[in-house]
């Protein structure tokens, strides 16, 4: 397993961390004692890294990994997020989401509290509010360090240049078939040293073959993502589903990435994820190739 320091903060992460979302049963059916030997093998592997949020499952997923670390606070670094889907972001609401979050989460700090799913709808407020709130609880020591999430990477730049933020978390806009996080996404965040954590790195499973539910094969999406997945053959490994691995080593090595989150209830697919945190990322004449293929393209979700 690799380490790095999380931004400015100093503190010490893993390069490979576990995401919440199936732990709380987004994607199937999961159980308590599931999610403790999922919890426990990363451990193990060397994982230190854990992003959850009270969206994922209702909360199942904070409670579940709670139940999960008694014992093990310290050798983690827990991230989650506020506020719930359709909550406004006001400061009010802010405090009571992370005051809700710890309880579920059997702790009274988190390493991380991060804005979730920033938009154009929630930007001012968020900036206006949300971040306050923020600001108070890390004053009062309930959480360390501030970050902010969302889909479009665009909406990130002005909180990264406030000053206020220690972190950003995108999702599938640093992957193989779309890679346009490198437009300003990165080079800002290195600019104002704020750490960089990457969802979604399989593209909503479609790397994988897998995709999500709601994206639809005859959708203008699902169609343009296979067209430029048919141009990747050159990184294709011979196992079954073999962009995974040239996948994850696109991000986990990428001086740029602080934290590529793997989400999974599966130990094999952790091991197999973990064992690509070596350092070694795809061929240089490979990662060359594939920077020509989609130059400032972003997929429309």
């Amino acid at each position: 397993m690799e380490y790095t320091s999380f931004g400015r903060t100093g503190m010490r992460v893993s390069k490979l961390g576990l995401g919440g979302a199936p732990l709380g049963g987004d994607f199937g059916p999961v159980t308590d004692e599931q999610v403790i030997e999922v919890i426990g093998r990363a451990l193990e592997l060397g994982i230190n890294f854990i992003d959850t949020a009270p969206l994922y499952g209702a909360g199942e997923s904070e409670r579940r990994i709670g139940k999960a670390i008694q014992g093990k606070r310290e050798q983690i670094f827990l991230a989650t997020k506020a506020v719930m889907r359709g909550t406004p972001y006001t400061y009010e609401n802010t405090i009571q989401s992370v005051e809700d979050s710890l309880k579920r989460l059997g702790t009274d700090y988190v390493d991380l509290i991060q804005m979730h799913e920033l938009s154009e709808l929630n930007a001012e407020m968020g900036m206006n509010e949300t971040i306050p709130a923020f600001l108070k609880l890390k004053e009062q020591g309930k959480v360390r360090a501030i970050g902010v999430n969302a889909f479009n990477p665009s909406l990130l730049l002005p909180f990264i240049r406030s000053g206020h933020i220690d972190s950003v978390q995108t999702f599938c806009r640093y992957m193989l078939i779309d890679y346009t996080a490198m437009d300003e996404l990165l080079p800002t965040a290195k600019q104002h040293n704020v750490a960089v954590i990457n969802g979604s790195v399989l593209g909503m499973g479609l790397l994988a073959e897998a995709p999500a539910p709601f994206i639809k094969t005859d959708s203008p999406l699902y169609n343009e993502a296979q067209q430029r997945i048919d141009q990747l053959a050159f990184l294709r490994k011979s196992e079954p589903k073999g962009l995974i691995e040239p996948a994850m080593r696109f991000s986990l090595a990428s001086p740029d990435i602080t934290v590529t989150l793997t989400g999974t209830t599966s130990l094999r697919s952790l091991g197999l994820n973990a064992s690509y945190c070596d350092g070694v990322g795809i061929l240089q004449h490979e990662l060359d190739r594939l920077l020509s293929l989609f130059p400032g393209q972003q997929l429309q979700w």
